[in-house]
């Protein structure tokens, strides 16, 4: 596995299935078998690949990075799971964290 002390490389050791999932994504991406899409709630091309469950590594949720940050710090209720199209983007609030709670 892996040599390295790095906390990266502690979260692999820690989480092989996770990994695992993070790396078929990757092989899939690079061989032309899964496309990145935009954005689920706002649109924006720059995603990242974000596995509501690990066990089907390919079905992924395509999230910017704001907005998957914010799925990790405020839960997967946020964006609930379905269709790309039933998903609305979350109001600004004055706050500037684009979050209102609702």
């Amino acid at each position: 596995m892996i040599e390295s002390e790095t906390r990266q490389a502690d979260w692999r050791r820690a989480n092989p299935a996770k990994y695992e999932a993070h790396l078929a994504v990757q092989r899939a991406l690079k061989s032309g078998h899964l496309e990145k899409q935009a954005c689920e709630v706002c649109g924006v091309g720059d995603v990242d690949a974000h596995h509501d469950h690990y066990e089907n590594a390919l079905h992924v949720r395509w999230l910017c990075r704001q907005h998957h940050t914010r799925l990790h710090h405020y839960g997967e209720d946020m964006f609930p799971v379905g269709a790309a199209a039933d998903l609305q983007a979350p109001r600004a609030v004055a706050d500037g964290t684009g979050y209102d709670g609702s």
